[in-house]
């Protein structure tokens, strides 16, 4: 089978961008660099940045008018696409036409547009997105920085009240940035309305820090050495009043405040929302850089071998181990499930953020609790397969040279950064049991406990994709499952169906409970199944992420791509089922003989799936010199095989 087919299928809608990202970014000018100090990494990567490719690149978000592609979509896979080169780049950049540039896009007017935009994608202009409080991480909404209107001077107050309220860990502070999206509560006569943006210069021309601005700089971290994070305060620095990004919130010369969204939490959660895009492209950006790990270890493994059978000369190929197929092959199958739930989810946002007249709130909150999920799922997965690499790699896999310590290194922070992990499955969660998530305010103890024992519905699971098609599957289970083959992909749905619905009204019945026994007490209410929750939220990403593997299976037309991207997603399923065979025993959904015989399938599933590991990793199109691993360079015979692979890799792409 031609892995071109295969690569068409994992490239989806945005195919055009990959290729051009290929072949625009050919070779390793844009590769990560191991071994720099901390200042050489910086030095490189500001430098970098302007020789990005605006169009169809990260920048390509932007309204035609401004010299941008309008291509919401495009970007994110084009951020995607920066993260198998360099983490540091693709983090510097979207910070730079992601978070900034995406702000003054998502919460500015006409005039800021006017004003900045062409300079911000050009990188003339540098800047920041001053969220994040040391004190204040996850809870935006208790931001302690404040932002104060005087209707005489028509000017804002910005002041950092403590130090806790400094701004931290922001991404173009401790060097490049030189104006600032800076988020505080909003303070006109009299009266708090909430957090908003401003537009705040930081340095001045000579790149001194502007009077009242205090910027520190976070020094050395695990990895990311090119991103410049740093701290931001403000002692009392005057604002105009034209610099308020006032798309959700106007005020007027006399200090009179006017929006189109009257409810402030409501208000909130809205331009929070406009900006969901930094949190997929996180997500997609984890799993670009587990491609490149599992890349690397699966090639290695072909070639690296490790003791004899008895009898045998030759010593037997890493890949051929039941152990090292247990450790690669279920963790490709994941990063395959995966990327199909990540380019349903980039269609989404595209549909979303490019559809005329209002916003779908429906939809809107759809995207963002998937966004969260998935970014979850996405990133936590990179930490774990990163892992699972450089181990497989052995002591090759520790060397800088090979990698995988980089990687491993720079994805740390993703389970953090844009959100924790822990906190957005608490979102995703919130979203499932009651579905109207404006009726909450912060995360200090999940608010109005009572409210969501009382208000919750019976669940109705809402399809992300092929709804008729999934439906159909579904339908066609029979009663008893014993009796259905276990590679059956209604089975597998309805399992994964089984389980969160079953999670969930588990929950419901605590939350219930509690709320019966401390009506007064929401924190203890919540904090008392806040495990239970969380298992709920996995649960649903979990189905969400099968659903799109479905439906992406069955847009594909070569049968021989089907066949194979069905086994893919049979071990995707069996071995996730195998993951939860505990819950599954323990409410009889699986009999101890039928477990045993998961197990046994998932293992048969490893087997015919060897032959085609190196292809299947040859389809995520990672050039070789992008993947920047001594070890893989230097294997006797590879060279002329991986010469072969880039050749095919930026031709042009093959129609189907």
């Amino acid at each position: 089978m031609s892995n071109f087919r295969l690569r068409d299928a994992l490239d989806g809608r945005w195919a055009h961008v990959r290729q051009a990202a290929r072949e625009q970014l050919a070779g390793s000018h844009f590769v990560a660099v191991p071994g720099e100090t901390l200042e050489q990494s910086r030095e490189r990567i500001s430098r970098l940045i302007r020789e990005l490719p605006v169009e169809p690149g990260i920048a390509a978000g932007f309204p035609i008018a401004y010299g941008g592609g309008a291509d919401p979509g495009g970007s994110v896979v084009a951020a995607e696409m920066l993260a198998q080169l360099d983490l540091s780049l693709m983090v510097k950049a979207g910070v730079q036409w992601g978070l900034f540039g995406g702000a003054v896009v998502a919460l500015g007017t006409e005039k800021h547009h006017d004003a900045y935009l062409r300079d911000i994608i050009s990188a003339d202009l540098m800047g920041c997105f001053a969220m994040t409080e040391t004190g204040h991480g996850s809870d935006v909404q208790q931001l302690r920085t404040t932002c104060g209107y005087d209707p005489e001077t028509q000017t804002f107050d910005l002041h950092t009240p403590h130090e806790a309220a400094r701004k931290d860990y922001i991404g173009n502070a401790a060097r490049d940035g030189r104006m600032a999206v800076v988020f505080a509560q909003l303070i006109t006569g009299g009266r708090e309305y909430g957090v908003h943006a401003w537009l705040v210069p930081i340095r001045d021309d000579d790149g001194n820090p502007m009077p009242g601005v205090t910027i520190g700089d976070d020094g050395h971290k695990a990895g990311l050495l090119g991103v410049d994070n740093g701290r931001l305060s403000f002692d009392h620095v005057t604002v105009p009043r034209e610099m308020l990004l006032d798309r959700y919130g106007q005020v007027a010369p006399d200090g009179a405040y006017t929006s189109p969204i009257e409810n402030d939490t409501r208000r909130f959660f809205t331009m929070l929302g406009t900006l969901v895009r930094g949190r997929v492209v996180v997500g997609g950006s984890s799993s670009a850089a587990t491609k490149s790990a599992l890349t690397i270890a699966i090639r290695y493994g072909e070639a690296r071998r490790q003791f004899a059978a008895p009898g045998e000369e030759r010593e037997i190929a890493l890949n051929d181990y039941l152990a090292h197929q247990r450790k690669l092959l279920t963790a490709l199958a994941t990063t395959y499930a995966l990327n199909f739930a990540q380019e349903e989810l980039v269609g989404a946002l595209h549909e979303i953020q490019t559809a005329d007249g209002p916003v779908d709130e429906h939809r809107q909150r759809e995207l963002e609790s998937r966004a969260a999920g998935l970014k979850a799922a996405q990133t936590w997965h990179a930490t774990r397969t990163i892992q699972t690499c450089r181990e497989a790699l052995g002591g090759a896999g520790y060397l800088a040279e090979n990698r995988l310590a980089g990687l491993k290194a720079d994805t740390d922070v993703f389970t953090t950064f844009e959100g924790d992990n822990t906190v957005l499955l608490q979102l995703v969660a919130k979203g499932l049991l009651t579905g109207y998530r404006d009726a909450f305010g912060s995360l200090d103890g999940w608010g109005r406990a009572t409210f969501v024992a009382e208000q919750v519905r019976e669940m109705v699971l809402e399809r992300t994709a092929a709804r008729s098609l999934i439906q159909r599957l579904v339908d066609a289970v029979p009663g008893r499952y014993d009796e259905v083959a276990l590679t059956d992909r209604g089975w597998h749905l309805k399992m994964f169906e089984d389980r969160e619905k079953h999670l969930l009204d588990g929950v419901i019945r605590r939350l219930r409970r509690g709320a019966s026994k401390k009506p007064a007490r929401s924190f203890d209410i919540f904090n008392d199944v806040q495990d239970h929750v969380l298992a709920v939220a996995s649960a649903h990403v979990d189905r969400v992420v099968l659903e799109a593997f479905v439906a992406a299976i069955d847009r594909v037309t070569d049968t021989e791509t089907k066949r194979l991207l069905s086994k893919i997603c049979d071990l995707y399923a069996l071995s996730a089922i195998e993951t939860h065979k505990g819950w599954y025993l323990e409410h009889q959904r699986l009999t101890p003989p039928r477990s045993k015989a998961v197990t046994a399938q998932v293992n048969s599933l490893l087997a015919q799936l060897r032959p085609h590991m190196a292809e299947l990793v040859d389809a995520f199109a990672v050039p070789q010199e992008w993947l920047a691993c001594a070890a893989l360079r230097e294997e006797p015979g590879r060279q002329e095989v991986m010469a072969a692979h880039d050749a095919q890799v930026l031709a042009p792409a093959h129609s189907a």
